[in-house]
C-alpha cells in the first residue's frame, strides 16, 4: 500500500469554495501510532467553512474536513485499539477528511459498530458528539428545563432536539423559514421561532410566561449573541459554539451583571476529547442513542467527493438541512 495515490482536496490559501482544489496526493506507511484509513462517507461541517474562511488560522496547504467513515487499511507501530479491517469513524482534527483515504492518528478515532452504516458514522460523530456534550456537560439539561436552540433545524439542532425531547426538556428553536419549522418540530422542537420574521426575544419571554430559559444554544454568532442574553433567566448559561453569522464581537463582561448575573462559556469539542478516556464514554453515549432509534441522524445531502466546491457553497447559501456528506 506504501505509494497508494488518491483524490483529496487541498487548499493553499484561504477564500471561498474555489480556493478547494481536488489534487492526486501519495500516501506512505502510517508512522507510530497513526493508521490509514479508507474511506466510505465523510462528513461536512460548517466548522470546515470556518478553516476554510482563515477563521481559524492554520498553516497552509492543507486539506479540509474533520470527519469521516471507513475502514482500517493499515496499523502503525504501538496502535493497540484498532486493527486493519476495522470499521471506524472519527471526528476532529487534524483537518483533512476530504480525501479518497488518509493517515490519521489512531487516538481519536473509534470502532463504529456493526448496526451503523459507514454514511451514519460520517454524518453523526461531530454533530453528535457536540450535541453530546453540550447537553450533558457544558449544561447538564434537566427533566423539565426549558431551552433555546438557534439554528433548530440544522445538522446539530436536529440531533439535539431529538436529544433534549429524550431527556424530557421543552425546546425553543429559531429557523428561517417555514419548511425549516416543519423539519424542527418533526425532530422534536415544542416551539419554533421564524427568526427573520420574528423577535424571538419576546417570543421567549412569551412562552416561558416572561421568566426567560436557563440555558441557550447558540451557533449563530455575531447576529445573535446579544439578544440571546436577553432570553436568558437569572444566573443563565449563554453557550456559543459557532459563528455561522461571523464571530462574536468583543464583550464588555459588566453587561452580564446587569442583565442577571449571567453566565459566558465558548466550548469546542477539541476540549471534551482531549483523551480517549474522555472520547470513548461520550461515543458509546452517542451511538447507544442512535441504535436505540431515540436519536435518527438525517443525511439530506449528498455529493461526490469531486463537488465539494458545490457543498460548501450550498451550506453558505442555508440550502442545506440535517447532515451532508461527501461519497469518495
Amino acid at each position: 500500500m506504501a505509494g497508494m495515490i488518491v483524490k483529496a482536496i487541498r487548499m493553499s490559501k484561504v477564500g471561498g469554495p474555489e480556493v478547494m482544489e481536488l489534487v492526486d496526493v501519495e500516501l506512505g506507511d502510517p508512522g507510530p501510532g497513526e493508521i490509514l484509513v479508507k474511506h466510505h462517507a465523510i462528513g461536512v461541517n460548517y466548522l470546515d467553512i470556518y478553516f476554510r474562511v482563515g477563521l481559524y488560522p492554520q498553516t497552509l496547504p492543507i486539506g479540509v474536513g474533520q470527519e469521516g467513515a471507513g475502514v482500517v487499511e493499515k496499523v502503525g507501530a504501538g496502535v493497540t485499539h484498532l486493527q486493519v479491517g476495522d470499521r471506524v469513524a472519527y471526528a476532529g482534527r487534524p483537518s483533512g477528511s476530504y480525501a479518497q483515504a488518509r493517515i490519521m492518528p489512531a487516538d481519536i478515532v473509534l470502532k463504529l459498530p456493526d448496526a451503523l452504516s459507514f454514511e451514519q458514522g460520517a454524518a453523526m460523530m461531530l454533530q453528535g458528539l457536540t450535541v453530546q456534550y453540550l447537553i450533558n456537560d457544558t449544561y447538564a439539561v434537566q427533566k423539565g428545563d426549558t431551552v433555546l436552540l438557534h439554528a433548530a433545524a440544522g445538522g446539530v439542532g436536529t440531533i439535539a432536539c431529538q436529544w433534549l425531547k429524550a431527556l424530557g426538556a421543552t425546546v425553543i428553536g429559531t429557523v428561517g423559514s417555514p419548511e425549516k419549522a416543519e423539519l424542527a418540530k418533526a425532530h422534536g422542537c415544542d416551539h419554533t421561532i421564524l427568526y427573520r420574521e420574528e423577535d424571538f426575544v419576546a417570543k421567549v419571554r412569551e412562552i416561558t410566561g416572561g421568566k426567560g430559559v436557563p440555558v441557550v444554544y447558540d451557533s449563530i454568532g455575531k447576529d445573535t449573541f446579544m439578544k440571546s442574553l436577553d432570553c436568558l433567566s437569572p444566573r443563565g448559561l449563554m453557550v456559543t459554539f459557532g459563528n455561522a453569522s461571523g464571530p462574536v464581537p468583543p464583550l464588555d463582561v459588566s453587561i452580564l451583571a446587569g442583565k442577571g448575573s449571567l453566565k459566558v462559556t465558548r466550548p469546542t469539542l477539541t476540549t471534551y476529547v482531549l483523551n480517549r478516556a474522555l472520547l470513548e464514554p461520550m461515543a458509546a453515549d452517542l451511538f447507544q442513542r442512535v441504535i436505540s432509534g431515540q436519536v435518527k441522524i438525517e443525511i439530506n445531502q449528498r455529493y461526490p467527493l469531486a463537488q465539494a466546491i458545490q457543498a460548501h457553497r450550498d451550506m453558505e447559501d442555508r440550502k442545506t438541512t440535517g447532515s451532508t456528506i461527501l461519497i469518495p
